[in-house]
C-alpha cells in the first residue's frame, strides 16, 4: 500500500493537493487526529488490497492531537509500514497575500497578526519538514502546475530530488523579482523592439525567437548558461536546497528575457528537473498578439 502524509503551513496549498490526489485515485483523508494514523493504516491493510493508496492530511488544525505526531509515525515505522511524508511551502508573502484573500486570519493568531501565526507554525513544522520526502514550494505555483508536480511525484514516479526551479522572466524597468537566487541580464543580445513589425510579438512567438537566436553572441551565450547549470544544479541539490529561481531579465521583458527563459526550460525539463516558468512583464498593458 502506498501511504504520504502530506503537511506543510496554511495556506501553502494542503486542500488543493488532496483535492489532486483523490483525483488520482488516492483515498484521502483531512486532518486525521495523528494517534489515529496506525489504527487507520492497519485497517486499510485489511481491505485485501481494495484501499491501495492513502493520503492524509495532518496540519496544525489538530490542536493539541498534533504533538501526537512524531510518535505516531514512529509507531507506523516499528509496525513496518512504509509511508512517505510531502511537505507544502511558500514564502511568508505569498502566505500573507493569500490569507488576506480568503479574508481568513491564521489558526495560531486569530487576534494578532498573520505574520506571527506563520513564524509559530514554521517553528512547530521545521522537524516534520526535515523528514519529508518530497518537499513542494508553492509561491510561484497555480493549482494546475501543482497537479502536475504531484502527478510527477506519485503517478510517474520522477525522483523529484526535491528541488524545485523556477524560471521567470522580467523586465529591469519593472524591477527584479524579490525572490531571485540568481539573476542574468541578457540586455545585450539582439533587441527585436527596433523592428517596428515585431515590436508587439513576444518571446512566445518564433519569430522573436529566431530574430534572437539568429546571432553568435546569443547562442554562444545560451550554451555557457546551460553548462554553468549543468554545473550549479547538482550541487545545489547536494545541499539540500529545495527551490531555485533563476531571473532572467531584458528590458521590458517581452523578447529576449522571455526567449531565453523558454529555451531554459525545455533544457532543465529534458534533463529531468522539476521546474516551472512563469513570464512576469510579457503582457503588461498590451494583448498579445498572434502570428
Amino acid at each position: 500500500m502506498k501511504a504520504v502524509i502530506i503537511s506543510g503551513l496554511s495556506g501553502a496549498g494542503k486542500s488543493q493537493a488532496v483535492k489532486h490526489m483523490e483525483d488520482f485515485g488516492f483515498y484521502c483523508v483531512d486532518n486525521l487526529p495523528p494517534i489515529l494514523i496506525p489504527k487507520f493504516m492497519e485497517l486499510c491493510n485489511q481491505t485485501q488490497g481494495k484501499i491501495e493508496k492513502i493520503a492524509l492530511v495532518i496540519d496544525i488544525r489538530g490542536g493539541l492531537f498534533f504533538n501526537d505526531l512524531s510518535k505516531s509515525l514512529k509507531d507506523l515505522q516499528d509496525l513496518g509500514h512504509q509511508f512517505e511524508v510531502l511537505f507544502l511551502d511558500a514564502s511568508d508573502e505569498v502566505l500573507v497575500k493569500r490569507f488576506k484573500e480568503t479574508r481568513r486570519s491564521h489558526p495560531l493568531s486569530p487576534e494578532a497578526s498573520i505574520s506571527e501565526g506563520i513564524e509559530k507554525e514554521r517553528e512547530m513544522l521545521k522537524d516534520l519538514k526535515k523528514m519529508a520526502n518530497n518537499i513542494i514550494d508553492t509561491t510561484r505555483l497555480i493549482p494546475s502546475q501543482l497537479k502536475e508536480e504531484l502527478k510527477s511525484i506519485y503517478i510517474e514516479g520522477n525522483d523529484s530530488n526535491n528541488l524545485m526551479i523556477s524560471i521567470v522572466s522580467f523586465g529591469f524597468k519593472h524591477g527584479i523579482p524579490i525572490d531571485s537566487d540568481l539573476v542574468f541580464d541578457v540586455r545585450f543580445l539582439p533587441n527585436p523592439y527596433y523592428d517596428e513589425e515585431l515590436r508587439d510579438f513576444t518571446g512566445d512567438d518564433e519569430v522573436i525567437r529566431d530574430y534572437v537566436m539568429n546571432s553568435p553572441v546569443s547562442v554562444t551565450f545560451v550554451n555557457k548558461l546551460f553548462d554553468l547549470m549543468d554545473f550549479l544544479i547538482p550541487h545545489y541539490i547536494k545541499e539540500g536546497k529545495n527551490q531555485l529561481v533563476l531571473a532572467i531579465g531584458c528590458t521590458g521583458g517581452r523578447h529576449r528575457s522571455v526567449t531565453i527563459s523558454h529555451l531554459m526550460h525545455q533544457q532543465l525539463k529534458a534533463k529531468g528537473y522539476r521546474v516551472i516558468l512563469n513570464h512576469r512583464d510579457a503582457f503588461i498593458g498590451k494583448e498579445r498578439k498572434k502570428q
